[in-house]
């Protein structure tokens, strides 16, 4: 009944679409196995992406030729950049998104992929024969042979799902959990652990009095995530910004003592940065309010997400407390929050590849992993799914560095510190952000995918005219005189220093008021020197331009960094003959056994001196 494929993909959901999709186009005859071909690509928690370092990563993504940021566009209902007001290392791109449409859009990609096939069923059992990962076997009894295997189980591994005093078992609300996979990797020596998360009540938005709520508005230019030439929505829907009060803290008090959280009936650890309303409350004490965005469903229909008011208390208790939110006194609920508690496997089992170190062929991708959020999935799903091909023919690992990209960044993360909490990414993880901005993804990343073959030919000409546009504006600016009469009233309406004599444009441009966009503006002659020149192209320039000393400091670190990157530890050391190394170094070392000299730096609790030494045995 079914052949024998390059790659099975089990799980479609962020991680699992980006790995299907990615091993397909690289050539690889993939199959992706899924409980439910209605629920590919489902936002199950809020209908956004990216947002503060989660944009970067879904704009990396695009660059390496993968589909969130193509979907995304295409389901758009509202788009802001972020942290505007600061450098452009913050910059971050963020979509409001119709939830059924994003789905649609996704599967209609994936549809229109070469060499993928899909199977609608559960995931219950690996196939595996000496130490490798040869398929799978579904809970329809069918074995399903496969080159290699990436599991992107989402929040489905013996999940519970958690209201009140209720309990049940749940992938999601009104799905099974999926059973079988645990129980069997840990017989062949993997560690697992619980991980939770949460998400809030949905709500009847025509119940709702905007009228008493503060608007919160898309950007007047909607930039979009892909560097593809996507057709942006004309037209936005508005956000709303409301608050909690202490009358809404009180009544969410009165459930408290029937709390999974507070009760201990939740083992799981939930996402620091995340936290549900109760636990805002209980950490947050002195706090009489918590800010809420009232964030619309999609463009036809009336569902709400309430963005801030996670919760897993007793249905009546989150009603009750909703009631007494400005703005809400009239709402009606559609459906409860809840908490949702999972296994994950601590990924320090994992290769930079994302292949498990105990299994050959068989890579984790996604929450699996004990990461929260689309965009981490789907990053990880992107790198799993190539390198599972690159596996299968017997081809060089693709491994993304920390000075690269945020995705190498969080792979990075992940497999030399573990998490013990569901991990995100903030640009603060990120040591070379200035390098790794949202409008720079597609020249740090395009080059690399195009080689691999993932990459169009379309993005690498895009790619090509942007370099060569940008070049030529910096040689522009870099040689384009202005005299004090054409300029000065310009300098006088930002508050800015006139001057007396001419000066180059780019000497002008270094100054912190003046942004090249404007600049050209108020100067005709400039204007029409660059008015052949695209709004991105014209940007990129006037940044590098602008941080440039920055930047080369950076590259200058990278560097630097470089030579411990270099020095390859060898798979067979063994770290438990060096005496001069503490107890938690050895076994740390010897559990994670890291790559590089690099890598065994990052561990956590791996200290300076603990590097030196391994130099010294490693003759260095």
């Amino acid at each position: 009944m079914f052949p024998e494929y390059d790659v099975i993909v089990v799980g479609a959901g962020h991680a699992g679409c980006e790995a299907a999709a990615a091993a397909a186009n690289l050539g690889s005859k993939t199959l992706l196995v899924t409980m439910n071909m209605q629920t590919i690509a489902q936002m199950s928690c809020n209908p956004a992406m990216g947002g503060i370092a989660k944009g970067q990563i879904v704009r990396e993504i695009d660059a390496m030729g993968g589909y969130s940021g193509i979907v995304t566009d295409l389901s758009t209902i509202q788009f802001r950049m972020l942290n505007r007001s600061k450098g452009p290392a913050m910059w971050s791109p963020r979509a409001q998104n119709d939830r059924v449409l994003f789905s649609i859009k996704w599967r209609e990609m994936l549809e229109q992929t070469p060499n993928l096939d899909f199977y609608q069923d559960m995931v219950n059992g690996l196939i595996i024969n000496e130490g490798r990962c040869q398929g799978v076997v579904t809970g329809l009894g069918h074995e399903i042979r496969g080159k290699s295997v990436v599991l992107t189980n989402g929040t489905f591994l013996n999940g519970i799902v958690h209201i009140g005093e209720k309990n049940f078992g749940g992938g999601r609300m009104a799905e099974k959990a999926a059973t079988g996979i645990t129980e069997q990797l840990v017989s062949l020596g993997f560690e697992s652990d619980r991980l939770k998360t949460g998400t809030p009540p949905r709500i009847d938005g025509r119940t709702l009095d905007y009228t008493k709520m503060e608007e919160q508005p898309g950007d007047e230019e909607v930039v979009g995530f892909s560097f593809l030439d996507i057709e942006k929505p004309k037209t936005q829907r508005s956000c709303w910004i409301t608050y909690t009060s202490q009358k809404v803290h009180d009544v969410l008090k009165t459930g408290f003592s029937r709390s999974p959280m507070f009760a201990g009936r939740i083992d799981g650890v939930g996402p620091r940065y995340c936290p549900s309303i109760e636990d805002k409350i209980n950490r947050f004490a002195e706090r009489d309010r918590h800010q809420l965005f009232i964030e619309p469903e999609g463009w036809n229909t009336v569902e709400i997400y309430v963005n801030g008011f996670s919760t897993s208390l007793p249905e009546e208790v989150q009603y009750e407390a909703l009631r007494n939110i400005v703005g809400f006194e009239k709402v009606k609920m559609f459906r409860p929050g809840y908490a949702i508690e999972y296994d994950f496997f601590p990924p320090t089992q994992l290769q930079y590849t994302l292949e498990t170190k105990l299994i050959q062929n068989l890579f984790f991708a996604g929450q699996i992993n004990g990461t929260t959020g689309y965009e981490e999935a789907a990053c990880q799903g992107l790198m799993a799914g190539i390198n599972a091909h690159q596996k299968v023919r017997k081809l060089e690992p693709v491994v993304l560095r920390r000075s690269e990209a945020y995705i190498g960044v969080l792979i990075d993360d992940l497999i030399s510190k573990g998490t013990d909490e569901p991990y995100r990414m903030f640009t603060s993880r990120a040591e070379f952000r200035t390098l790794l901005r949202q409008d720079n993804a597609d020249l740090r990343l395009t080059e690399i995918s195009y080689r691999l073959g993932l990459a169009s030919q379309e993005r690498m000409d895009k790619v090509i005219a942007k370099r060569n546009g940008v070049d030529e504006i910096k040689k522009i600016l870099k040689n384009f005189a202005v005299e004090p009469e054409e300029i000065n009233s310009y300098f006088t309406s930002i508050n800015s220093a006139i001057i007396t004599e001419r000066q180059k444009a780019q000497k002008i441009l270094l100054r912190p008021d003046v942004e090249l966009d404007e600049f050209a503006a108020a100067l005709p002659r400039l204007q029409e020197v660059l008015k052949d020149f695209s709004k991105d192209v014209i940007e990129q320039a006037s940044i590098q331009i602008k941080y440039e000393v920055y930047i080369e400091k950076e590259k200058e670190l990278v560097k630097k960094m470089s030579q411990l990157e270099e020095l390859q530890i060898p798979d067979s050391f063994d770290y438990k003959k060096i005496a001069s190394l503490g107890n938690e170094a050895r076994e740390k070392l010897s559990r994670i056994k890291p790559r590089t000299l690099g890598q065994a730096s990052r561990i956590s609790g791996i200290n300076p001196s603990d590097v030196q030494i391994l130099m010294v045995f490693m003759g260095r």
